[in-house]
């Protein structure tokens, strides 16, 4: 079963990168121009941010492969893949920019105001277009990417109140101060976007899903007694699979059985579920995975979960 409703943006992943990428090279020339800090490590940081976001999007135009022999899940986990990377990047680069800009607060450099503005307002409109061409993406790689993106535009905002102040007062600290506010505020958002990129890489339940109320819902089903060995974890961070085990009364007709597998799998639906297994089990039957002879109940021996 495949959901329709959720799709990559492959070509704005193509987007973001040759626009990140191509004023990444105008920063660093701008950041030794200006003398700013904050542009020279952005820069830097952007560097990053375009090899992440190639890599990005390499890995989830290889992610849209059908399955095969060796995958038979498909590749998308390469999309995945994609967004554990990128993360990974992004914390490096912003540890490395850190350390270059701490320094900085005890021994703040004169920078060229009017420069420093004019890269600010190019910085926000270059990565405010980068973010445009990721919409509608809900891949967890994109998600990574689009998250960083739009702290750029907000470190891009600081950079613009750091060079009008600059400007006007000549507060040659406030450039590393809020350049250190402003990647501490990255990093927090990229590592919040790693641990559930690891998440669902270890096969967790995914976000604002509730296993529990997903078990109910399958245990209530007409023509089911119980159910057990619910499972449900992610491919992408976007495309789900669903495994349950449902008990129905030995003498369910064969029409009702079907009835009960549709139902079930009109619920996986509404999850994003792109591959569901129904395994039905009629009471008195063992389950196939421990052997346990089921209760009239339905619940196996020595099993109480749902």
């Amino acid at each position: 079963m495949h959901d329709h409703h959720h799709y990559t943006n492959r070509q704005g992943l193509r987007t973001a990168f040759f626009l990140n990428m191509g004023f990444t090279l105008l920063e660093l020339v701008g950041g030794i121009i200006t003398n700013s800090v904050a542009i020279t490590a952005d820069a830097l940081h952007d560097l990053g941010d375009s090899l992440s976001l190639g890599l990005a999007w390499f890995l989830d135009r290889y992610a849209g492969k059908q399955d095969d022999e060796r995958y038979s899940y498909g590749y998308r986990r390469f999309s995945l893949l994609g967004a554990l990377i990128n993360a990974l990047i992004q914390t490096g680069g912003s540890v490395i920019i850190l350390a270059e800009k701490v320094p900085r607060l005890l021994d703040p450099q004169p920078g060229n105001a009017p420069g420093m503005i004019v890269f600010a307002l190019v910085g926000m409109a270059a990565n405010g277009a980068a973010v445009f061409a990721l919409r509608g993406g809900e891949s967890m790689n994109e998600q990574v990417g689009s998250l960083h993106l739009l702290e750029d535009v907000l470190g891009w905002a600081a950079v613009f109140v750091a060079s009008v102040v600059l400007f006007f007062t000549g507060w040659t600290v406030l450039d590393p101060i809020l350049s250190v506010l402003v990647t501490g505020v990255v990093l927090y958002g990229v590592v919040r976007a790693m641990r559930r990129t690891v998440d669902l890489f270890l096969q967790a339940v995914p976000e604002g899903i509730d296993l529990e109320d997903i078990a109910t819902r399958i245990t209530t089903t007409a023509g089911v007694l119980s159910a057990h060995h619910t499972h449900i974890w992610s491919l992408d961070g976007d495309h789900n699979v669903l495994t349950t085990h449902v008990v129905v009364p030995a003498d369910l007709p064969r029409a009702d059985v079907l009835e009960v597998k549709r139902q079930i799998a009109a619920i996986a639906a509404e999850l994003h579920c792109e591959h569901v297994t129904i395994e039905v089990e009629f009471e008195g039957e063992d389950c196939c995975l421990d052997m346990t002879p089921v209760h009239k109940t339905g619940i196996p021996l020595g099993d109480a979960r749902t």
